[in-house]
């Protein structure tokens, strides 16, 4: 059953903006996995984390570095998650996320699908 979903849209070269202009916001955003990627792949990660938080009901208080976007032995994107991001995840009931991710012309988005058996 889909316990939630969650999109997000990010422009590319304002999230570029935002990391110069603030360079302590790499560190709280992404993972050391994520840190060295290229601005749209940073990009569709962050659009990543949004769409999580929007799939779980966007709870205040969980932490973006308890996301993390992997990549499988087949290419896919796919979300690690722990911690403070897990326990609303538990709480929830879901059991898997699905995630794709895509960047063109400017533009990341990320859509996240939330599917579990519920609490």
């Amino acid at each position: 059953m889909i316990l939630g979903l969650g999109i997000d849209v990010v422009d590319v070269e304002r999230f570029g903006e935002r990391l110069r202009r603030a360079p302590g916001l790499r560190d709280r955003l992404f993972t050391e996995d994520e840190k060295h990627l290229g601005l749209a792949s940073l990009a569709a990660r962050f659009a990543a984390k949004e769409a999580l938080a929007k799939a779980l009901g966007a709870p205040v208080g969980l932490r973006w570095t308890d996301a993390t976007v992997v990549r499988l032995g087949d290419g896919r994107p796919h979300l690690r998650v722990s911690g403070t991001v897990r326990e609303q995840a538990d709480r929830l009931g879901v059991s898997s996320l699905h995630l794709s991710l895509s960047h063109d012309a400017g533009i990341a988005s990320a859509v996240v699908v939330a599917e579990g058996t519920g609490p």
